[in-house]
């Protein structure tokens, strides 16, 4: 019995040291586009790739956001200063489907100043064991453009989406038409008025963004109407622009300008005289 029992503790001290969580060099992405080699900013939806993040499945289901999913907690360390981020989703890997451990955390706001830039720590805990700090650059602007299978998250003034007829079985889509205005959701495009407490939406009031992002459609500047915080999501923003005259097509870029960075042109969407 106690030869067991010593097995059994070695047994249980091998899987509390597999399950120590590492994340990736330069594993912490802009939650929209996973564009590498870019800052990521305050207020922000992030994505955090590595091994053993997590140890289940796990979604958030309340706003405002918890800073604790599935036994899982991230902190943003700037100095002396150490946030807890707002926890989105939490995956372990399934190599036999080809799925990467993935946390969605929102880069808190007060972890460096408005406008400035600075290296920053990341570590994540994992049900009492705690990653190694890995480093991430956060700064003013870290445009990305929500998408799925190369097609921008752009909402029709009747609900449906932007995308070409019949991209999705059984759901209805339709180009949008020149001169029509599109709802296109995005993460890091900078400070706002007003910013929301930390895995908090903006149903209270609107937060527009204090600079307003040049948008491309199809290589052509296209009006801004709005730019700021979507009200039902947290960390998500919303841009509502008024699609110029561009040559039609189902796979017309859709691109942010903000801060010297340009979203990738390979993020289209569909649209029609």
């Amino acid at each position: 019995m106690k030869i067991r029992h010593g097995a059994l503790l070695i047994a249980f001290a091998g899987v509390a040291f597999a399950q120590t969580p590492s994340v990736d060099t330069g594993g912490v992405l802009n939650g929209a586009s996973f564009a590498k080699g870019q800052p990521v900013n305050p207020g922000s939806l992030v994505s955090i790739f590595g091994t053993n993040l997590a140890s289940q499945v796990s979604q958030a289901d309340t706003i405002p956001l918890s800073k604790s999913l599935g036994g899982v907690t991230v902190e943003f360390v700037s100095g002396s200063t150490t946030i807890s981020a707002p926890m989105l989703f939490v995956q372990p890997a399934d190599p036999s489907n080809n799925v990467s451990a993935q946390l969605n955390v929102q880069v808190p706001w007060e972890i460096v100043p408005e406008g400035a830039t600075a290296n920053v720590s990341v570590i994540v805990n994992n049900h009492g064991t705690t990653s190694a700090p890995a480093q991430v650059m956060v700064g003013p602007y870290s445009p990305g453009v929500f998408s799925s299978n190369g097609l921008a998250i752009a909402v029709n003034q009747d609900g449906t989406l932007a995308w070409p007829v019949g991209a999705v079985p059984g759901l209805t889509t339709h180009p949008a038409k020149i001169g029509d205005v599109v709802i296109v959701y995005a993460t890091g495009l900078g400070a706002v008025a007003h910013p929301p407490a930390d895995g908090a939406n903006s149903e209270d009031q609107l937060r527009a963004t204090l600079v307003t992002p040049q948008i491309l459609i199809g290589g052509v500047s296209a009006p801004v109407g709005f730019s700021g915080l979507s009200p039902q999501f947290v960390g998500v923003n919303q841009l509502n622009v008024t699609v110029p005259n561009v040559t039609p097509g189902n796979n017309v870029p859709f691109q942010i300008m903000l801060g010297g960075i340009t979203t990738s042109n390979s993020i289209t969407l569909a649209v029609s005289q």
